[in-house]
């Protein structure tokens, strides 16, 4: 075989990769449109469960909302502080090397694990309980090396001729860094937190080891309650409904689930876009 025939093979296979990865999306998006669209009707998205099978998902809808809400709360500032110090003040020594190490191996550890350690170190020896707290603390360990490591490198990217202009206009490095540097690196921070919440939307085995068994009945009114949560539910009736109706509404809650997350992203992208507009680089 001689090399334009090799190369031509390769670009057809890269082409069909590039296909596949374009495809999964929407044939995912479409199959569970498709499989739960009937289930979307005011009663479903507005009631409660009940009887396993029966009511609606409206406690999980906001249990999942509180969630996430409250984990990237607690996950986004550490994130992206540790993420300023690592790229702006740390020294470039073995410590500094270390610490990247167990964050990038963090990224990779398996989430039963971590809800395992949420279970024994939130739920038990701090006596939080089974409850939104301990879950939302649980799901912000899971999201911070994907905002530490894509905070760190989009600060990075900042060209440092920014820096050097402020520092020479007499501003201080914390100064340099809050007000030239994060607003530079602005979209890949959004970029990175994006990634952690995808991460947290969909988590189950944090989820059911520290915040609720995913069939709560009400929506929680302090961050000491137990809360439902829209992947329990759906992992729940699609493994123990054993009914087409189950099956079905599964479906429906996670077409939900997709919009929610979908919805998300959007909104990501819009404030990406208007950070990215607003420094000149669209």
């Amino acid at each position: 075989m001689n090399e334009q025939a090799r190369e031509t093979i390769i670009k057809v296979g890269l082409w069909i990769s590039v296909l596949l990865t374009i495809l999964i999306m929407p044939v995912i998006m479409v199959w569970v449109g498709v499989n739960g669209i009937r289930m979307i009707n005011p009663e479903f998205l507005t009631t409660s469960p009940f009887r396993f099978e029966y009511g609606g998902i409206f406690p999980q809808i906001v249990g999942s909302v509180y969630l996430v809400s409250l984990c990237t709360l607690i996950g986004a500032p550490l994130g992206v502080a540790s993420a300023i110090y690592q790229a702006e003040y740390a020294p470039d020594n073995a410590l500094t090397q270390t610490v990247r190490f167990f964050t990038e191996t963090l990224a990779g550890m398996p989430s039963i694990v971590i809800g395992l350690f949420g279970l024994q170190f939130l739920v038990f020896w701090m006596q939080l309980k089974i409850s939104l707290i301990s879950g939302a603390i649980s799901l912000s360990f899971m999201m911070l090396p994907w905002i530490i490591r894509a905070s760190e490198e989009a600060i990075k990217m900042v060209p440092r001729d920014y820096r050097e202009a402020s520092l020479a206009l007499g501003a201080s490095k914390w100064r340099t860094t809050v007000s030239v540097v994060l607003p530079a690196a602005a979209p890949g921070i959004i970029t990175g937190i994006l990634l952690g919440m995808g991460k947290a939307i969909g988590e189950t085995a944090i989820v059911w080891l520290t915040a609720g068994s995913g069939l709560e009945a009400f929506v929680p009114r302090t961050i000491r309650s137990p809360t439902g949560s829209l992947p329990m539910y759906i992992y729940l009736l699609a493994t123990q409904g054993h009914t087409s109706e189950a099956m079905s509404r599964a479906f429906g809650a996670s077409l939900v689930l997709l919009v929610m997350f979908l919805s998300m992203s959007v909104g990501a992208l819009i404030i990406r876009n208007y950070y990215l507009k607003k420094l000149g680089t669209r």
